[in-house]
């Protein structure tokens, strides 16, 4: 079990993308475990949690990563340069909402909500691969659908698209946010 933590710390170390079940096991080719990749990870988590590490595995995408402990954000945020960072624009974050909330969901459909031409925003998004096309609306004219990628979900930090906050949640929060100003 050791020599198989430490190939899962490894992997995890050394990919930009959530280490899968699938991706695991074809790493180890001849070696093969019938050890699940979610056993080990939660061995390695117990590791970490008893040495007190700054970061933590985090199932993300399908997969697992290796994060940093919120309370080291200050410091990493110094690391890096605001370049570094992803910056969208008022309309493009309006447009990935929708699409989040509405997926699989045409450019006509974000437009309606929205009231504006979203094409700026569908390209930017599209061009930093937070959104991907999911193929064709059956019916007149064939509309393009679009939805979150795995990007999206790796971005923010989510398993998948069903632990967004639901839309009464973000409610909630935006009326006792106003309630503060008053």
């Amino acid at each position: 079990m050791n020599e198989l933590k430490q190939i899962v710390e490894a992997l995890l170390i050394a990919t930009p993308e959530p280490l899968t079940e699938a991706r695991f096991h074809a790493c180890l080719g001849e070696n093969e475990t019938k050890l699940p990749l979610a056993e080990i990870v939660e061995g390695l988590t117990a590791d970490y949690e008893k040495s007190e590490r700054a970061y933590f595995i985090k199932e993300v995408a399908g997969g697992y990563q290796i994060v940093t402990r919120a309370e080291f954000e200050p410091y990493i945020k110094g690391l890096f340069s605001k370049s570094g960072k992803l910056r969208l624009s008022q309309a493009a974050l309006e447009t990935l909402a929708i699409v989040s909330y509405k997926q699989p969901v045409t450019r006509n459909d974000i437009e309606s909500i929205r009231g504006v031409s979203s094409d700026s925003s569908l390209r930017t998004l599209l061009d930093r691969k937070l959104l991907e096309i999911r193929g064709r609306e059956d019916g007149p004219g064939r509309a393009l659908l679009y939805r979150t990628s795995i990007e999206f979900l790796q971005y923010f930090g989510l398993n998948s698209v069903k632990d967004l906050p639901r839309l009464r949640e973000v409610e909630d929060i935006l009326a006792e946010d106003e309630e503060d100003l008053i």
